[in-house]
């Protein structure tokens, strides 16, 4: 069924009426949501009309329509991609064999765990970025936001149907947990470390958008793999959304770097703290907001090293990053993979088995992944005639998960002491003064058409509209 039926209290494709115990379940929840978008979503966002896209079908080509769209009106609902005939396992002990519709009794506390985990990160998300639209460079801008924001709600509402509908009493005690958390609460945080960082400007936004959003990219694909159906068709078409997400990223970047190398080459200064004076991002600031990001972000691949990895492809729970273009076996038994570690201060390949070592097989490919976009920035800067060379850190710089948690790394993959960290990391990591500087930046800009000092406008308009789109009308 790939039409999506908007009639009905919650929007869905998925036969929500013909299971009445699930619906009743879920229209429980539903004013739970909205209590909590409420509190935790954009803010002050109530009252405008926002130029929206909406799902009406989960076909390939044309699932969506653009439309003004009332905030607290936006249609959340529950929509999985169409169902794959004869679909079989693909990968682990269970490869060959028919994909389950029903959650296996021995899996069941692994798919809650990895459901819970992956549905988490959406209302964090949110939480993070709720002041955001407070400080919006132009219109254009603060819809993205909030097209971002509306479709994070709505992966929160795909991970909590497979809960209700999969997991009884459970998955409705987990359902209410998630809207419980708070991103940065001392006493109830979110699970992943990333998600209750800070998101406090603009730049950062950009950089969460490209870096980790780009994660949710790699961890939405390994469990599109899925021997559980009903969770690869949902993630299926949560990929479809997220692939907004990181354009945003990507390009808000892109657009910073831009506005900036024009403000060098029309004035000739070099100087980051003369720039500074013009009211644009320096280059050298960007770059320490990159490896911060970064950083934070391939942490949440976890740990180098990993037997829950091993267990989750081994049941075919999770598999990866596009798993049947791999030339292999696709069970992986006997084979090996290089991951780094620190001996002798310095850093050293050591082969472990594959199965283990299956979180770093998925940082790697992001790895290469994110590395494409940077020389996409790369390529602004040089076209502009700016001598300056972006570059993503080694992947052992800055980390707090696994092998290098308690090692000093440089971006250059150098073993440090702390005194040497010490001594270097304000040329490596945003500082306060650039996060202060990079603050006081951002005026909020709400005029059609119009965009903030430090922010080139994009070359073409959301849905192909003309530069002096109203993306926005403030009620």
């Amino acid at each position: 069924m790939a039409d999506i039926n908007y009639t009905d209290k919650i929007p869905n494709n998925v036969n929500l009426s013909e299971d009445r115990t699930l619906q009743r379940a879920l229209e429980h929840w539903q004013p739970n949501y909205l209590e909590w978008w409420n509190d935790m979503g954009p803010n002050g966002s109530g009252q405008h009309d926002v130029y929206l896209r909406t799902a009406t079908s989960t076909e390939p080509d044309g699932w969506a329509n653009f439309g003004h769209v009332k905030m607290p009106d936006y249609r959340w609902g529950i929509f999985l991609a169409q169902a794959q005939e004869q679909r079989k396992v693909g990968f682990g002990d269970e490869k060959g064999r028919d994909v389950w519709q029903e959650v296996p009794g021995e899996h069941r506390a692994n798919l809650r765990r990895i459901i819970v985990t992956q549905g988490d990160t959406e209302p964090a998300s949110v939480e993070q970025q709720r002041h955001l639209g407070t400080t919006a460079p132009s219109q254009y801008d603060l819809r993205n936001l909030f097209q971002i924001n509306v479709e994070e709600g709505r992966h929160l509402w795909a991970m909590v149907y497979l809960l209700q509908k999969h997991f009884g009493r459970d998955g409705r005690e987990e359902a209410e947990a998630l809207l419980e958390r708070r991103s940065g609460d001392a006493d109830n945080p979110r699970i992943l470390g990333a998600f209750n960082e800070e998101t406090p400007d603009w730049l950062a936004f950009y950089m969460f958008t490209y870096f980790t959003d780009r994660d949710g990219k790699f961890q939405l694909a390994a469990l599109a793999e899925s021997a559980f159906d009903p969770l690869s068709r949902t993630t299926r078409f949560m990929l479809t959304e997220e692939a907004h997400h990181m354009f945003v990223g990507e390009s808000g970047v892109s657009r910073v770097i831009a506005r900036t190398c024009e403000v060098m080459k029309a004035t000739g200064i070099e100087d980051p703290a003369e720039l500074r004076k013009h009211g644009v991002i320096d280059l050298p600031t960007l770059q320490r907001y990159l490896n911060f990001h970064y950083s934070v972000t391939i942490d949440l691949f976890g740990a180098d090293q990993s037997s829950n990895a091993a267990i989750f492809y081994s049941s075919g729970l999770k598999g990866r990053y596009e798993e049947s273009k791999r030339d292999d076996d696709h069970i992986l038994k006997g084979r090996s993979y290089k991951i780094l570690e620190a001996k002798d201060g310095a850093l050293v390949e050591k082969e472990v088995p594959m199965l283990n070592a299956l979180n770093e097989v998925l940082r790697d490919d992001y790895i290469r992944d994110s590395g494409a976009g940077v020389g996409r920035w790369q390529r602004v800067i040089d076209k502009a005639g700016v001598d300056f060379k972006l570059s993503v850190p080694h992947k052992a710089f800055n980390r707090h998960i696994g092998t290098f948690a308690n090692v000093r790394v440089s971006p250059a993959g150098q073993v440090l002491s702390e005194a040497e960290w010490a001594m270097n990391v304000d040329q490596w990591l945003a500082t306060e003064s650039d996060r202060a500087y990079v603050a006081s930046l951002m005026g909020r800009v709400v005029e059609t058409g119009k965009y903030a000092n430090w922010i080139a406008p994009p070359p073409i308009g959301i849905n192909k509209q003309a530069a002096d789109f109203e993306y926005v009308r403030f009620n």
